[in-house]
């Protein structure tokens, strides 16, 4: 089995274990923070990628 096939397979018991050891690396205070600095950078990525649609339709004209 490859990796990609590991990765697109994770079932129930794997994303549990993920949790559970998130919590003991991070601790459950600094979770929101983690989650709220995902969510700003991800916000910050879809603005990047429709401006830069918006520079090549811009160059094409």
């Amino acid at each position: 089995m490859n990796l990609y096939n590991m990765i697109l397979f994770i079932g129930m018991p794997q994303v549990v274990i993920i949790i559970v050891v998130v919590l003991l690396l991070f601790g459950g205070r600094k979770i929101p923070e983690l989650m709220k600095g995902l969510g700003s950078g991800i916000k910050e990525f879809k603005n990047a990628a429709k401006e830069d649609d918006k520079d090549k339709i811009e160059d094409k004209k």
